[in-house]
């Protein structure tokens, strides 16, 4: 498997998840502003999307979208790690992996085009509320994100929420995600990933 990626980007959950299944896999940066990859090859023969994550299953299969890609990966590299499908809990994931997607993800985007001002604040302020709702939903003492152990909507959040200090966004109001932050910043697969990525010394 080859996991094409850009640093730092959203692509770094799936990067974090192959790390914690454990698999064999490579890894090439992607220039998402020229679309060509490390070696110089157009990453639009990839995928045409030329959207990161993309993973190259080999035999000509590849699988775009990190929620698939990381359900895949587990699914497939350590069956039963994941809640099984069918079950409330495996809803409870994709519940929590489509949310991050939907409502954190897609509310940090519009910030990477610059806002100012009143837009910028609303902007901010939305993000909040999306935040919001997942900081409640730690009340209840839970471990991780879905319940007792750790699953890719983990580490899908700890690697959008990176994105909140270079844009002066503030997280301390939200201190049970902070805290979840530090747990999956503790775990090898994140480091691995991270350095990988350059991101960590």
């Amino acid at each position: 498997m080859k996991l094409y990626y850009s640093p730092g980007a959203c692509s770094l959950a799936s990067h974090i998840t192959l790390e914690e299944a454990g698999v064999d896999y490579t890894a090439e940066k992607v220039n998402l502003r020229d679309k060509t990859t490390e070696s110089g090859a157009s990453y639009l023969a990839v995928t045409p999307r030329g959207a990161v994550p993309a993973l190259d299953l080999g035999g000509g299969e590849v699988l775009t979208e990190g929620v698939a890609i990381m359900q895949y990966v587990m699914d497939t590299a350590k069956p039963g790690h994941l809640p099984a499908l069918g079950t409330l809990q495996r809803a409870r994931l994709v519940e929590a992996l489509n949310y991050v997607a939907t409502e954190v993800h897609k509310t940090y985007s519009p910030l990477f085009r610059g806002l100012e001002g009143a837009a910028k604040d609303a902007q901010l302020a939305l993000l909040d509320a999306r935040l919001k709702v997942l900081e409640d939903r730690l009340a209840d003492g839970r471990g991780w994100l879905t319940g007792a152990d750790f699953t890719p909507a983990d580490a899908y959040l700890f690697t959008v929420t990176n994105w909140s200090k270079p844009m002066g966004h503030d997280l301390a109001k939200f201190p049970r995600i902070e805290a979840l932050r530090a747990k999956v910043a503790a775990r090898p697969s994140v480091a691995a990933a991270m350095t990988a990525e350059g991101l960590l010394k």
